[in-house]
């Protein structure tokens, strides 16, 4: 059976995510922190990690970025998930007995319009499922949680609203981690790191190695160097293979370019999921909960 570790308990949004790239089969381990995930591939009590990388309304999860860095696994698949926030709280409350939610910090931007519309004050925690787990140990009809209904189930918390999420397209993209790396697929990306000299036009100079053998960018993202204030390092995403003559050859300019890269992988790129259709009556919410400025 493949092993699987994730940041968070029985319940989270990482599980779900394991077992929707390896499907019943898997075991999933728990892991107390992202760096406990990294460690646990590294010491090979799990042949792979699950660990969230991005999510399309809340943006980057920084911690992850700055555990690839400095470990040396290699990205063996992309997962991207399809969110739906539940509210649940102890039987008996209602959301109008709710004085503060509880949940990822990730989680509670994903529906921030939705609580600051209810006047519900946000406390963070470190994952959603273990925000249920303690909820039902200790039950409080003034606080509510966001969670997964995987984490609903598991906890016995009612569940006071669903698909609570600002945006009904809400998803997150996992990073599959491993020692090795995957076999090429048709459609594959790359993820890497550089770091750029400091003199003006080095970031332009470095991209164009990409520019000029029409590689499309997917993502690129600055994030500062913690041993030296005040210098970044960037996080790419490009379509296509290391080894693809075109993306070899920008590779290779890069080097001749910057100060430092650092190759994540090259994986299978894989494809958005259709969202849920949600019930009528929460695409209705969902529309006077918009921003009035948005509105048409």
């Amino acid at each position: 059976m493949t092993r699987v570790a994730f940041q968070g308990e029985s319940g989270a949004y990482s599980e779900k995510a394991i077992r929707q790239f390896f499907g019943g089969s898997s075991e999933s381990i728990p892991c107390e922190t992202f760096a406990d995930v990294f460690s646990q591939v590294e010491r090979g009590s799990a042949e792979y990690g699950m660990i969230p990388v991005e999510n399309s309304i809340a943006g980057s999860v920084n911690q992850s970025y700055e555990l690839l860095m400095e470990h040396d696994l290699r990205i063996y698949a992309e997962v991207i998930f399809s969110v739906h926030h539940m509210l649940l709280a102890t039987p008996g409350a209602t959301i109008e007995s709710l004085v503060c939610v509880r949940s990822h910090p990730q989680a509670l931007s994903q529906c921030r319009r939705y609580l600051q519309k209810r006047d519900i004050r946000q406390q963070a925690t470190s994952d959603t499922a273990s925000s249920a787990h303690d909820l039902a140990a200790h039950p409080d009809l003034t606080v509510g949680v966001i969670a997964s209904l995987d984490a609903a189930q598991l906890s016995g918390l009612e569940i006071l609203d669903r698909n609570i999420e600002d945006f009904p397209q809400n998803y997150t993209r996992f990073f599959v981690l491993s020692t090795e790396a995957p076999e090429r697929a048709p459609r594959n990306k790359t993820s890497i790191i550089f770091t750029t000299p400091h003199h003006p036009g080095a970031l332009y100079e470095c991209l164009g190695e990409f520019a000029v053998r029409h590689i499309s960018l997917s993502k690129l993202e600055s994030r500062p160097r913690a041993t030296r204030p005040w210098q970044y390092v960037f996080y790419l995403d490009f379509e296509g293979h290391c080894q693809d003559p075109a993306c070899e050859a920008a590779i290779s300019g890069l080097l001749r370019r910057s100060s430092f890269v650092k190759l994540l992988g090259s994986y299978p790129a894989a494809t958005t999921p259709i969202a849920e259709l949600h019930e009528s009556s929460t695409e209705d919410r969902k529309r006077g909960d918009q921003d009035p400025c948005l509105s048409s």
